[in-house]
């Protein structure tokens, strides 16, 4: 239970940017979802926390929470999903993570995201 990666740096030429979730286990998105969270560091554990409370209806994100950049939909095994967002809302005030808010996989879903 882990992403392929622990760190992404966006080139500061970049506009826009794009990832891409592919879940490589077999269980459906009740038992073991993943996705992609992208907030201020700072803020992980409350947005994980209100992620959490909003359950998995809303994909265990806060809806309309102003601390989450960006975040794909929830998937189950064998599934892909993608998200795009604005560079410009991770190049000031950092350091910023990104993370999977299905209850207790942060804790080793995680990694920082940046601009260089």
């Amino acid at each position: 239970m882990q992403y392929s990666i622990s760190s992404i740096v966006v080139p500061a030429s970049c506009t826009d940017f794009k990832i891409t979730l592919k879940h490589t286990g077999k269980l459906p998105v009740a038992a073991m979802g993943h996705d992609v969270v992208i907030t201020k560091t700072s803020d992980v554990e409350a947005v994980d926390a209100d992620g959490r409370a909003a359950g998995q209806d809303n994909g265990y994100v806060k809806p309309d929470d102003p601390r989450v950049i960006a975040h794909t939909k929830l998937i189950g095994g064998g599934e892909t999903t993608s998200v795009s967002f604005p560079v410009s809302k991770i190049k000031d005030g950092g350091p910023y993570t990104f993370f999977c808010s299905f209850p207790g996989h942060s804790a080793l879903m995680k990694g920082s995201i940046s601009v260089q």
